[in-house]
């Protein structure tokens, strides 16, 4: 196995569990709903890539039945395991690496209109001789993707997670692994009430086959 893995990281869409930041203006369901379309765009971007393994990687342990339930064919569904978003996404990359992987990359369940191109742009930095890291920054200063050649947990300990300096203590942190870097271009995922405006608008604008299942849920 030597082929490149993207893990699309995702939590059951549990009403209050989920898009927590959009209640209100959505009800707990209604943001549970919007999350299960937010994750089923991604996991439909993904399925149409080719020459990678996708997997779909799960919380918590005790949601597999409903998660295998979304998963598309060629998808393995894996857990996700440790205390904190850092340790589970360690360890992930870890698993995933040991298994044979040549590289990996994590992905955002919550950017539905993401261009497919910045994830093709992604392989092919990995693919590069060069390259160790490769980030997707987000507008508020965290990442949507993050892929990288070999696990590295200095690169996930003790970040201030949701906070607007994810993506640059995540690339201090690489500098001082001496890792070679390469940054794609910014995006932006679903988490407050101007993300979704935002998510409307450009959407209102996009091509019908751009991010169906949210599309569906916005616009009936």
């Amino acid at each position: 196995m030597r082929r490149y893995a993207i893990a699309v990281m995702a939590r059951a869409p549990e009403p209050g569990r989920v898009k927590t930041r959009l209640v209100p203006p959505l009800s707990c369901e209604c943001a549970a709903n919007l999350y299960r379309c937010l994750l089923l765009d991604k996991l439909l971007q993904v399925a149409g890539l080719t020459d990678i393994d996708p997997y779909l990687a799960y919380t918590p342990l005790e949601a597999r039945p409903s998660m295998l339930a979304l998963l598309p064919d060629g998808f393995t569904l894996i857990p996700q395991a440790g205390s904190t978003l850092g340790d589970r996404l360690h360890r992930l990359s870890a698993i995933l690496l040991e298994r044979g992987h040549q590289a990996v990359i994590l992905i955002d369940s919550d950017s539905p209109t993401l261009p497919t191109p910045y994830l093709l742009d992604a392989v092919k930095q990995l693919q590069g001789g060069t390259t160790d890291l490769v980030l997707g920054p987000t507008d508020d200063g965290g990442y949507y993707l993050i892929g990288l050649k070999r696990p590295c947990r200095a690169l996930f300990d003790d970040i201030p997670w949701s906070s607007q300096t994810v993506l640059n203590e995540t690339l201090h942190r690489a500098t001082a692994q001496r890792l070679q870097v390469a940054v794609l271009p910014p995006w932006f995922d679903v988490d407050t009430p101007d993300d979704l405006t935002r998510l409307q608008r450009d959407l209102a604008t996009a091509g019908a086959a751009i991010a169906p299942h949210t599309r569906r849920f916005l616009f009936g």
